[in-house]
């Protein structure tokens, strides 16, 4: 009887280096996802003002303190000693300094209104949902002021400068936000009452003729 063919030794070799790149890839993204959950904590519960209760920055994860706000929901935090910008997840508010997106009505209160509330030095709470990162590899998070607890994402909605957005699969607070922004139309808070209604454009894109 004649003996097997045998496999050739550089198809054994690729396999296994194929193997190896698969492991070593897997390897770095449970890397990366137990590095985020170690600074955000995992997913927040339901506690006073949508969050967990207790401690401030430093005092466990997600502790961070604000260095800029970019616009009505986005910020730039020092988390840990390291500058990363974070966008809150569940709520958008009008557009304000995209690039190559019109100027919105409402855009500058709104941004001027998380301004007020959150000062360069703010301490914060950052709580991640299921996906860490967007496409912007920006941070998404539920934010709380660390001295009050007040969650500053309902706030945007409640006071009327942001609406209610659904970004699956990140939706922990979404029946929170959509109420929120029911009573905020209903009682023509903010931009419902200046603007009619959201992504209303006002002016060119900043920068643009």
């Amino acid at each position: 009887m004649s003996p097997p063919p045998r496999t050739p030794v550089s198809t054994v070799a690729k396999a296994t280096t194929s193997r190896r790149y698969r492991l070593a890839a897997g390897v770095a993204a449970v890397l990366v996802a137990v590095g985020l959950l170690a600074v955000l904590g995992p997913p927040g519960l339901p506690g006073r003002g949508g969050g967990r209760t207790g401690g401030g920055p430093g005092s466990g994860p997600g502790g961070a303190t604000v260095v800029r706000v970019v616009d009505g929901d986005t910020m730039v935090v020092d988390l840990g000693g390291v500058e990363e910008r974070v966008r809150l997840i569940g709520i958008d508010t009008p557009e304000s300094v995209a690039p190559g997106r019109p100027v919105e009505c409402y855009g500058a209160e709104a941004s001027h209104r998380l301004a007020d509330l959150l000062p360069a030095g703010t301490p914060v709470r950052l709580e991640r949902d299921v996906e860490p990162r967007d496409a912007y590899d920006r941070l998404l998070a539920y934010a709380y002021r660390a001295d009050d607890d007040l969650f500053l994402n309902l706030a945007q909605v409640a006071d009327g400068y942001a609406e209610a957005r659904e970004y699956p699969p990140n939706t922990a607070q979404r029946l929170r936000f959509d109420a929120a922004e029911r009573t905020a139309r209903s009682a023509g808070a903010g931009l419902w009452a200046a603007c009619g209604g959201a992504d209303v454009p006002v002016a060119p894109p900043p920068g643009g003729r």
